[in-house]
């Protein structure tokens, strides 16, 4: 079994767009954190915008789906959290100046 790697995750999560922004989750600042066991289980913790994002379960599934898809994947296990709360200080420097911020 080759092991996973964070980048691998990463990029494979630079694939998720939040349709409602247009940004990929990484550079939205979605990504709290990425844990890989020795199995290669994967959990990702992430938040949203908005605790009332329309899109979250859609969002959700991709970040499950992209994930699984990677070669030598074991469970993934995605926690939502709130804390601490999303703002658009957590963009990226990238996307902020694509964005003009």
């Amino acid at each position: 079994m080759t092991r996973i790697t964070i980048a691998e995750i990463i990029t494979a999560l630079k694939g998720c767009v939040d349709p409602e922004i247009g940004l990929n989750i990484v550079d939205l600042g979605l990504i709290q954190g990425i844990r890989i066991d020795e199995s290669n289980n994967v959990k990702v913790t992430l938040t949203m915008t908005s605790p009332m994002c329309p899109v979250t379960s859609v969002i959700l599934a991709d970040v499950q789906l992209r994930i699984e898809h990677l070669h030598d994947a074991g469970n993934v296990d995605i926690d939502l959290v709130w804390d601490p709360a999303w703002s658009p200080e957590m963009i990226s420097d990238e996307a902020r100046m694509s964005m003009n911020l």
